[in-house]
């Protein structure tokens, strides 16, 4: 039996009053056949603007990597950290990096659809796909400036591992770029490496900031350079600059990097991941190696965060998502760096302990006290 909406008094039926009078229902089939013909349309809109592609990318957990072990290489495994030319010992089990995997650049962007399921995924992020490619940069540009960025922060994880033992190296600041109409343009060359500004000895990027803030707006800087070889006096009178969080300071214009003449030879091989957030983590690799008995102990630690030369730990992207790479691999605490702990609090996977470090030296001591079975409550943490 058909039932035609509530329409069940008996009409048209055989032998009754109204079985020659005209039936009503064709025009509610045409209502009906437009309202499903509507609906169909609606959903194959709605199909194609969910699989268009949105100006946005991915933010999820990446391939996680134990810098006490070995990773792959076109040949055979090898250790990730080798360390030749001085005495090494014994290390932990377990000291990850972490890696964020990003889906989608300015060729290939995600389709809405992607982005929808995303933005409700604990361990996803959506952000603008700005954020991560500027205006006319391509994927390729991306990957190259990423790799460059892993390259000084091996550099500098060296270096903040050797400081932290005493070990005597030196190092020289190098301009790297140079911003175009800057009070730099014109004076110095990429590829000066700077050995003195306002009389003082320059040793690394952090000394000279200090000597270009200490001089101000007080007319022009003096500064030597040895340029092919020779050393060049010359002069640049420093520029106050704005930044997007209302804070001013004085600059000349340049982009620097620091390169080190080591005692012994430090090599971490680690293809096709990008970016500096690795540094902290590559340091504790590199003073397990040169120190007896293992860092971590028997301890599955897992952390990340950028390192100066000086063994200051920075803020990285993506801590979400590297919180639970490290819970996925394993990892029964982490170490984040003290700047991210406001994305920290809140989305600490279960099962997770989360310490606050910012520094090189409070990550050791946080080894030392899993290392030893001490009480991590005592440790710096982020809380709400």
């Amino acid at each position: 039996m058909t039932l035609y909406g509530d329409d069940q008094t008996g009409a048209g039926l055989p032998g009754s009053p109204d079985s020659n009078a005209q039936s009503s229902p064709a025009p509610r089939s045409r209502r009906a056949v437009a309202g499903w013909l509507s609906l169909a349309i609606a959903f194959v809109v709605l199909g194609v603007l969910a699989l268009s592609p949105a100006p946005y990318v991915i933010q999820q957990p990446g391939p996680v990597f134990n810098v006490l072990g070995e990773t792959e290489t076109d040949d055979s495994p090898e250790p990730l950290i080798s360390i030749s030319g001085t005495e090494t010992y014994d290390v932990g089990e377990t000291l990850d990096m972490l890696t964020v995997s990003v889906v989608g650049n300015p060729e290939q962007s995600p389709n809405w659809f992607q982005i929808a399921l995303a933005w409700f995924s604990r361990s996803e992020a959506v952000v603008p796909m700005s954020l991560y490619f500027p205006e006319g940069t391509t994927a390729e540009e991306r990957d190259e400036q990423t790799q460059v960025m892993m390259v000084n922060s091996q550099q500098d994880a060296v270096a903040a591992a050797l400081a932290e033992l005493d070990v005597d190296f030196t190092s020289s600041l190098i301009v790297g770029d140079i911003v175009d109409r800057s009070p730099a343009d014109g004076v110095l060359k990429v590829g000066d490496e700077i050995v003195k500004a306002g009389g003082t000895e320059i040793a690394d990027v952090a000394e000279l900031r200090d000597v270009i803030a200490a001089h101000g707006g007080d007319g022009p800087l003096s500064m030597t350079v040895v340029r092919d070889g020779q050393r060049v006096d010359l002069e640049v009178t420093p520029t106050e600059a704005e930044y997007s969080d209302g804070s001013t300071a004085y600059v000349v214009g340049v982009q620097t990097t620091e390169t080190y003449d080591f005692p012994f030879d430090v090599s971490i091989k680690l293809n096709d991941v990008g970016g500096p957030s690795a540094g902290m983590m590559f340091a504790l690799g590199i003073i397990d190696k040169l120190t007896p008995g293992a860092l971590p102990g028997d301890a599955s630690v897992a952390g990340t965060g950028t390192i100066d030369a000086e063994g200051d730990v920075g803020p990285i992207g993506g801590i979400r998502q590297k919180l639970y790479g490290a819970s996925n691999a394993g990892a029964d605490y982490f170490l984040a760096p003290a700047d991210n702990c406001d994305e920290v609090v809140g989305h600490v996977p279960d099962g997770l302990e989360v310490f606050k470090v910012a520094t090189l030296d409070d990550s050791l001591a946080v080894l030392d006290t899993l290392r030893d079975g001490g009480d991590t409550s005592s440790l710096p943490s982020c809380s709400p």
